[in-house]
Protein backbone atom coordinates (compact mmCIF):
# COMPACT_ATOMS: atom_id res chain seq x y z
CA UNK A 1 0.00 0.00 0.00
CA UNK A 2 1.41 3.37 -0.93
CA UNK A 3 2.52 5.71 1.96
CA UNK A 4 1.23 9.43 0.61
CA UNK A 5 2.89 11.61 3.11
CA UNK A 6 5.97 9.99 3.38
CA UNK A 7 6.03 9.32 0.08
CA UNK A 8 5.63 13.04 -0.24
CA UNK A 9 7.91 13.94 2.41
CA UNK A 10 10.85 12.17 1.36
CA UNK A 11 10.50 13.50 -2.03
CA UNK A 12 10.57 16.78 -0.85
CA UNK A 13 13.35 16.17 1.83
CA UNK A 14 15.67 14.76 -1.70
CA UNK A 15 14.59 17.63 -3.49
CA UNK A 16 15.79 20.21 -1.05
CA UNK A 17 18.61 17.97 -0.37
CA UNK A 18 20.19 18.71 -4.24
CA UNK A 19 21.87 21.72 -5.89
CA UNK A 20 21.75 22.48 -9.16
CA UNK A 21 25.42 21.51 -9.65
CA UNK A 22 24.90 17.86 -8.34
CA UNK A 23 22.84 17.07 -11.44
CA UNK A 24 24.60 19.16 -13.94
CA UNK A 25 22.39 22.51 -14.17
CA UNK A 26 23.81 25.77 -13.80
CA UNK A 27 22.66 27.91 -10.79
CA UNK A 28 21.58 30.85 -11.87
CA UNK A 29 21.50 34.48 -10.24
CA UNK A 30 17.89 34.49 -8.91
CA UNK A 31 17.54 31.22 -6.82
CA UNK A 32 15.24 31.23 -3.24
CA UNK A 33 14.12 27.53 -3.38
CA UNK A 34 16.49 25.37 -1.31
CA UNK A 35 17.49 22.56 -3.43
CA UNK A 36 16.13 21.85 -6.79
CA UNK A 37 12.82 23.30 -8.14
CA UNK A 38 10.09 21.24 -8.69
CA UNK A 39 10.18 21.51 -12.68
CA UNK A 40 14.13 20.95 -12.54
CA UNK A 41 13.45 17.62 -11.10
CA UNK A 42 10.23 16.61 -12.85
CA UNK A 43 12.32 17.42 -16.05
CA UNK A 44 15.20 15.18 -14.92
CA UNK A 45 12.61 12.35 -14.10
CA UNK A 46 11.21 12.75 -17.52
CA UNK A 47 7.68 13.55 -16.15
CA UNK A 48 5.69 16.62 -15.65
CA UNK A 49 5.75 19.10 -13.17
CA UNK A 50 2.50 19.22 -12.64
CA UNK A 51 2.78 14.98 -11.91
CA UNK A 52 5.66 15.34 -9.82
CA UNK A 53 3.97 17.84 -7.58
CA UNK A 54 0.82 16.15 -7.15
CA UNK A 55 3.22 13.33 -5.61
CA UNK A 56 4.75 16.26 -2.95
CA UNK A 57 1.36 17.37 -2.27
CA UNK A 58 0.03 13.60 -1.43
CA UNK A 59 -2.25 13.49 -4.16
CA UNK A 60 -2.43 12.31 -7.75
CA UNK A 61 -2.51 8.63 -9.66
CA UNK A 62 -0.65 5.21 -7.79
CA UNK A 63 2.90 5.61 -9.42
CA UNK A 64 3.62 3.01 -11.51
CA UNK A 65 7.21 0.94 -10.58
CA UNK A 66 8.54 2.26 -13.86
CA UNK A 67 7.89 6.05 -12.77
CA UNK A 68 9.27 5.32 -9.73
CA UNK A 69 12.64 4.04 -11.12
CA UNK A 70 12.62 7.11 -13.38
CA UNK A 71 12.32 9.40 -10.19
CA UNK A 72 14.91 7.59 -8.35
CA UNK A 73 17.03 8.02 -11.18
CA UNK A 74 16.41 11.78 -11.39
CA UNK A 75 16.89 12.83 -7.85
CA UNK A 76 20.26 11.06 -7.96
CA UNK A 77 19.45 7.93 -5.52
CA UNK A 78 21.39 6.00 -4.08
CA UNK A 79 20.41 1.74 -3.99
CA UNK A 80 19.26 2.03 -0.62
CA UNK A 81 17.39 5.26 -0.87
CA UNK A 82 15.67 4.00 -4.12
CA UNK A 83 14.61 0.74 -2.00
CA UNK A 84 13.15 2.69 0.27
CA UNK A 85 11.34 4.80 -2.79
CA UNK A 86 9.68 1.93 -3.89
CA UNK A 87 8.03 0.43 -0.74
CA UNK A 88 6.66 4.09 0.00
CA UNK A 89 5.20 3.67 -3.34
CA UNK A 90 3.46 0.43 -2.70
CA UNK A 91 5.98 -1.58 -4.72
CA UNK A 92 8.62 -3.99 -4.50
CA UNK A 93 12.13 -2.97 -5.20
CA UNK A 94 13.81 -3.75 -8.08
CA UNK A 95 16.89 -6.43 -8.60
CA UNK A 96 20.27 -4.96 -7.50
CA UNK A 97 23.38 -5.68 -9.33
CA UNK A 98 24.43 -6.84 -13.04
CA UNK A 99 20.75 -6.42 -14.54
CA UNK A 100 20.32 -3.19 -12.79
CA UNK A 101 19.20 -0.02 -14.79
CA UNK A 102 19.54 2.39 -11.61
CA UNK A 103 22.67 4.44 -12.33
CA UNK A 104 24.65 5.13 -8.87
CA UNK A 105 24.37 9.00 -8.13
CA UNK A 106 28.01 8.61 -7.73
CA UNK A 107 28.84 7.94 -11.41
CA UNK A 108 26.15 10.60 -12.62
CA UNK A 109 27.95 13.03 -10.98
CA UNK A 110 30.88 12.53 -13.27
CA UNK A 111 28.58 11.66 -16.15
CA UNK A 112 26.79 15.09 -15.69
CA UNK A 113 30.25 17.19 -15.98
CA UNK A 114 30.85 15.22 -19.16
CA UNK A 115 28.37 17.69 -21.53
CA UNK A 116 31.15 18.41 -23.85
CA UNK A 117 32.59 15.41 -24.51
CA UNK A 118 31.10 12.05 -25.65
CA UNK A 119 30.58 9.85 -22.40
CA UNK A 120 28.02 7.14 -22.18
CA UNK A 121 27.39 4.50 -19.18
CA UNK A 122 26.84 1.14 -20.45
CA UNK A 123 26.23 -2.22 -18.80
CA UNK A 124 28.73 -5.18 -19.22
CA UNK A 125 26.87 -6.55 -21.26
CA UNK A 126 26.85 -3.28 -23.69
CA UNK A 127 23.87 -1.80 -23.12
CA UNK A 128 24.08 2.17 -23.23
CA UNK A 129 21.77 3.15 -20.28
CA UNK A 130 23.05 6.71 -20.85
CA UNK A 131 24.77 9.30 -22.86
CA UNK A 132 26.13 12.27 -22.86
CA UNK A 133 24.63 14.70 -26.29
CA UNK A 134 27.83 15.05 -27.25
CA UNK A 135 28.14 11.23 -27.13
CA UNK A 136 24.71 11.13 -29.28
CA UNK A 137 26.12 13.10 -31.84
CA UNK A 138 28.99 10.88 -32.50
CA UNK A 139 26.88 7.64 -32.25
CA UNK A 140 23.71 8.13 -32.78
CA UNK A 141 21.17 7.62 -29.81
CA UNK A 142 21.75 4.36 -28.25
CA UNK A 143 19.40 3.82 -25.18
CA UNK A 144 16.59 3.67 -27.44
CA UNK A 145 16.85 0.13 -28.47
CA UNK A 146 15.18 -2.73 -26.74
CA UNK A 147 15.45 -6.66 -26.22
CA UNK A 148 18.31 -8.24 -27.00
CA UNK A 149 19.30 -5.15 -29.33
CA UNK A 150 20.13 -3.01 -26.16
CA UNK A 151 22.99 -5.11 -26.55
CA UNK A 152 25.91 -3.47 -28.97
CA UNK A 153 27.19 -7.06 -29.38
CA UNK A 154 24.13 -8.40 -30.35
CA UNK A 155 23.63 -5.87 -32.71
CA UNK A 156 27.25 -5.99 -33.96
CA UNK A 157 26.70 -9.74 -35.18
CA UNK A 158 22.53 -9.10 -36.13
CA UNK A 159 21.88 -5.73 -37.78
CA UNK A 160 25.11 -4.56 -40.05
CA UNK A 161 24.19 -0.67 -39.97
CA UNK A 162 25.78 -0.94 -36.55
CA UNK A 163 29.51 -1.81 -38.13
CA UNK A 164 28.55 1.61 -40.61
CA UNK A 165 30.45 3.56 -37.38
CA UNK A 166 33.80 1.91 -37.40
CA UNK A 167 36.63 1.79 -39.33
CA UNK A 168 36.13 -1.40 -41.84
CA UNK A 169 40.25 -2.13 -40.58
CA UNK A 170 38.78 -2.45 -36.99
CA UNK A 171 35.74 -4.91 -37.58
CA UNK A 172 37.45 -8.38 -37.18
CA UNK A 173 38.88 -6.94 -33.58
CA UNK A 174 35.47 -5.57 -32.68
CA UNK A 175 34.01 -9.28 -33.03
CA UNK A 176 36.56 -11.22 -31.35
CA UNK A 177 36.30 -8.68 -28.60
CA UNK A 178 32.59 -8.69 -28.00
CA UNK A 179 32.69 -12.48 -28.72
CA UNK A 180 35.39 -12.99 -25.84
CA UNK A 181 33.38 -10.48 -23.70
CA UNK A 182 30.36 -12.10 -23.23
CA UNK A 183 32.11 -15.50 -22.91
CA UNK A 184 33.70 -13.59 -19.44
CA UNK A 185 29.81 -12.58 -18.35
CA UNK A 186 28.16 -15.58 -19.04
CA UNK A 187 30.74 -17.25 -17.02
CA UNK A 188 30.99 -15.02 -14.56
CA UNK A 189 26.66 -14.93 -14.47
CA UNK A 190 26.13 -18.47 -15.19
CA UNK A 191 23.50 -20.49 -17.83
CA UNK A 192 20.66 -19.00 -16.65
CA UNK A 193 21.73 -15.28 -17.24
CA UNK A 194 20.61 -12.83 -19.83
CA UNK A 195 23.99 -13.31 -21.10
CA UNK A 196 23.58 -16.91 -21.96
CA UNK A 197 20.14 -15.95 -23.12
CA UNK A 198 22.09 -13.40 -25.23
CA UNK A 199 24.82 -16.25 -26.36
CA UNK A 200 22.38 -18.82 -27.44
CA UNK A 201 20.22 -15.86 -29.57
CA UNK A 202 23.62 -15.35 -31.20
CA UNK A 203 24.52 -19.15 -31.87
CA UNK A 204 21.32 -19.05 -33.07
CA UNK A 205 21.48 -16.32 -35.78
CA UNK A 206 24.87 -15.50 -36.57
CA UNK A 207 27.66 -17.95 -38.17
CA UNK A 208 30.14 -15.37 -37.32
CA UNK A 209 29.13 -15.50 -33.66
CA UNK A 210 29.43 -19.96 -33.44
CA UNK A 211 32.90 -19.62 -35.31
CA UNK A 212 34.21 -16.83 -33.20
CA UNK A 213 32.58 -18.66 -30.03
CA UNK A 214 34.19 -22.04 -30.88
CA UNK A 215 37.91 -20.33 -30.73
CA UNK A 216 36.81 -19.96 -26.26
CA UNK A 217 39.00 -16.48 -26.43
CA UNK A 218 38.94 -14.72 -23.45
CA UNK A 219 40.02 -11.20 -21.94
CA UNK A 220 40.41 -9.76 -25.77
CA UNK A 221 40.50 -6.10 -25.39
CA UNK A 222 41.09 -2.94 -27.66
CA UNK A 223 44.24 -0.79 -28.36
CA UNK A 224 44.58 2.36 -27.36
CA UNK A 225 42.76 3.79 -29.47
CA UNK A 226 39.50 3.08 -31.75
CA UNK A 227 38.66 4.61 -34.94
CA UNK A 228 34.69 5.68 -35.80
CA UNK A 229 33.94 6.79 -38.93
CA UNK A 230 31.33 9.79 -38.66
CA UNK A 231 28.84 10.57 -42.04
CA UNK A 232 29.35 14.26 -41.33
CA UNK A 233 32.79 14.74 -40.13
CA UNK A 234 34.26 11.42 -41.46
CA UNK A 235 36.97 9.23 -39.20
CA UNK A 236 37.82 10.16 -35.60
CA UNK A 237 40.43 8.71 -33.85
CA UNK A 238 39.60 8.57 -30.26
CA UNK A 239 40.89 6.90 -26.81
CA UNK A 240 38.43 5.24 -24.51
CA UNK A 241 38.78 5.38 -20.72
CA UNK A 242 36.64 3.52 -18.35
CA UNK A 243 35.40 3.71 -14.73
CA UNK A 244 33.96 0.46 -13.51
CA UNK A 245 30.72 0.99 -10.70
CA UNK A 246 32.18 -2.33 -9.09
CA UNK A 247 28.49 -2.61 -7.43
CA UNK A 248 25.78 -2.40 -10.30
CA UNK A 249 28.83 -3.46 -13.18
CA UNK A 250 28.48 -0.42 -15.13
CA UNK A 251 31.30 1.37 -17.16
CA UNK A 252 31.26 5.27 -17.27
CA UNK A 253 33.05 5.48 -21.17
CA UNK A 254 34.77 8.53 -21.68
CA UNK A 255 35.95 9.25 -25.29
CA UNK A 256 38.56 11.75 -25.82
CA UNK A 257 41.25 13.49 -28.70
CA UNK A 258 44.78 14.49 -28.23
CA UNK A 259 44.83 18.13 -28.53
CA UNK A 260 45.89 20.04 -31.70
CA UNK A 261 45.42 16.73 -33.75
CA UNK A 262 42.19 16.27 -36.62
CA UNK A 263 39.96 14.25 -34.48
CA UNK A 264 40.05 16.95 -31.51
CA UNK A 265 39.25 19.31 -34.28
CA UNK A 266 36.38 17.17 -35.33
CA UNK A 267 35.13 16.39 -31.88
CA UNK A 268 34.60 20.33 -31.69
CA UNK A 269 32.41 20.51 -34.77
CA UNK A 270 30.29 17.50 -33.44
CA UNK A 271 29.70 19.36 -30.28
CA UNK A 272 28.31 22.55 -32.55
CA UNK A 273 26.26 19.76 -35.41
CA UNK A 274 24.69 18.31 -32.44
CA UNK A 275 22.31 15.59 -32.94
CA UNK A 276 20.17 17.97 -36.14
CA UNK A 277 21.30 15.28 -38.51
CA UNK A 278 21.17 12.05 -36.34
CA UNK A 279 17.31 11.19 -37.70
CA UNK A 280 18.94 10.21 -41.21
CA UNK A 281 21.95 7.97 -39.37
CA UNK A 282 22.19 4.43 -38.22
CA UNK A 283 23.37 3.25 -35.44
Amino acid sequence: MIDRAGLAEFLRRRREALQPEDVGLPRGQRRRTAGLRREEVAALCHISTDYYSRLERERGPHPSPQMIASIAQGLHLSLDERDHLFRLAGHNPPSRGALSSHVSPGLLRIFDRLADTPAEIVTELGETLRQTPVGVALTGDLTRFTGPARSIGYRWFTDPATRALYHPDDHALHSRVFASGLRGVVTLRGPDSWAAHLQQLLLDRSAEFRSLWNEHEIGIGYDDVKRFVHPEVGMLELTCQRLLDPEQSHYLLVYTAAPGTESYEKLQLLSVIGTQHLSRRPA
